[in-house]
C-alpha cells in the first residue's frame, strides 16, 4: 500500500457511511498486525477493535476467540487492542465484576483505557459489552459520532425507549450498528433464516430460555432475551400482537403474526433450565436446535466490521424489543392481548424526548 493510500485509510475508517466503508475494506487489504501494537511479525491484515464494559463473561471469552493465534478468516485480521472499563455501581452484576474481567483482560495484552474517547483514539470497530442495557444510549453515542461500526452485545437497551433512541441516533450519524444475542447464530438454529427453503416453510416456533428478571430492565430485556432471539430466528419479523402469561417460576409469551403464524417463548425459572427450539414447518417438526457457544456469533461481528451488511437488522431487533414491551404491558393487564404498533407509537415520542436530552 503507498503512502497516499495510508494516509487516506484514516480518513475512510472516520467517515462511518456504508458505502465508504466499503471502500476502507477495500484499501485495507494488506493492512499489517503491528498496526495492533503487539509486536508480532506476522503479517496479517487487521483492524483494531476496542470493547466498552468489562462486566460481563463476554468480554473476555470474545476476545480469547478474536486474539487467538489460530484465528481463522475475518477472525484473524480483527484484535482486540483496548478496553474502557466502565461498569454500573448501582447493579451488584455489574458492579462486582469489573475488577476481575479487567484484570483478565490485562493478562491478555489488552490496553485499559480511562474514557470512551481515549479508546475511540486507539480502535477502529468497537464492542460494546456493559451488561447494564441502562448506559447503552450514552456509551454508543460518541461511537456513533466518531464513524467507528459497533457491535451492541444484548440487551440493546433497558427498555423499548432506549432501543428507539439507539435507532434514531445511529439515522442521525449514518452509523453502522447491530445487536444480537449469540443464540441466534448457532448453525442448528440459524438454518431457519439462512435456508430459504426451510425459512418459507415455517409454520411456527417455541423457544425456551432461562429468564431471570431485573427490576433496572422491562423483564424480558434482561435474560429473556436469548429465547426471543431464538425464536426471532426461527419466525422471522412481522409479530402484531402479543399476550403473556406470567407467574413467579415462568413466563410464556404468545405472539400472533401478520400472516396468522404463532411463536410462543417460554421463559423459566424454577426447576430445570436451558435454552431451545422447536419448529414447526410445512412437512416436519424439527426439535434438534441447541445453542452453540459464541464462536459463530463473534465471526459475525468480525464480517460486519470488515464491511458486509449487518446480519440482524435494526427493524428487526426493535420490533423484538416492541413485542418485549408489549408482553410487560400484558402482564400488567393479566394477560390481555396487546398490539405491537400501540406500544411503538407511544414509545416513540418519549425516544425523541430523550435523544434530545442526551444529543441536541
Amino acid at each position: 500500500m503507498c503512502t497516499r493510500d495510508k494516509k487516506n485509510l484514516g480518513t475512510v475508517l472516520r467517515a462511518g457511511r456504508v458505502g465508504v466503508l466499503v471502500l476502507a475494506v477495500v484499501g485495507l487489504v494488506g493492512l499489517p498486525r503491528t498496526l495492533w501494537g503487539q509486536g508480532k511479525e506476522t503479517a496479517i491484515e487487521g483492524l483494531r477493535v476496542g470493547m466498552i464494559g468489562l462486566d460481563t463473561s463476554h468480554a473476555p471469552a470474545f476476545t480469547k476467540l478474536i486474539n487467538a493465534d489460530d484465528a481463522q478468516g475475518t477472525l484473524a485480521k480483527i484484535r482486540v487492542v483496548a478496553a474502557f472499563p466502565g461498569g454500573s455501581r448501582d447493579l451488584p452484576s455489574s458492579r462486582d465484576r469489573v475488577e476481575g474481567y479487567t484484570q483478565q483482560m490485562q493478562a491478555m495484552g489488552v490496553e485499559i483505557v480511562d474514557s470512551i474517547p481515549d479508546l475511540l483514539q486507539r480502535v477502529d470497530a468497537v464492542l460494546l459489552e456493559s451488561v447494564d442495557g441502562r448506559v447503552h444510549l450514552e456509551q454508543v453515542l460518541p461511537v456513533f459520532r466518531s464513524g467507528k461500526p459497533v457491535f451492541i452485545d444484548k440487551p440493546l437497551a433497558a427498555d423499548l425507549v432506549d432501543a428507539l433512541a439507539i435507532e434514531m441516533a445511529a439515522e442521525k450519524y449514518h452509523a453502522r450498528w447491530f445487536s444480537s444475542s449469540s443464540l441466534r447464530f448457532s448453525p442448528s438454529i440459524e438454518r431457519f433464516r439462512s435456508d430459504a427453503a426451510l425459512a418459507s416453510s415455517v409454520r411456527g416456533a417455541i423457544s425456551w430460555s432461562p429468564c431471570s428478571l431485573d427490576p433496572t430492565h422491562t423483564d424480558l430485556t434482561w435474560y429473556g432475551i436469548h429465547g426471543m432471539e431464538t425464536l426471532y430466528t426461527a419466525m422471522g419479523p412481522g409479530c402484531t400482537h402479543v399476550s403473556r402469561v406470567h407467574t413467579e417460576g415462568a413466563d410464556v409469551v404468545t405472539g400472533i403474526w401478520k400472516d396468522g403464524r404463532v411463536g410462543t417463548y417460554r421463559g423459566i425459572r424454577d426447576g430445570k433450565t436451558g435454552y431451545g427450539l422447536i419448529v414447526f414447518t410445512e412437512k416436519q417438526i424439527f426439535t434438534d436446535s441447541r445453542y452453540e457457544g459464541y464462536g459463530p456469533l463473534v465471526v459475525k461481528i468480525a464480517d460486519f466490521f470488515w464491511g458486509e451488511e449487518p446480519p440482524v437488522s435494526p427493524q428487526e431487533t426493535i420490533e423484538m424489543f416492541a413485542v418485549m414491551q408489549a408482553a410487560e404491558e400484558s402482564k400488567e393487564r393479566h394477560g390481555a392481548l396487546i398490539a405491537v404498533d400501540d406500544v411503538l407509537q407511544r414509545a416513540r415520542d418519549a425516544a425523541r424526548k430523550r435523544l434530545a436530552q442526551l444529543d441536541p
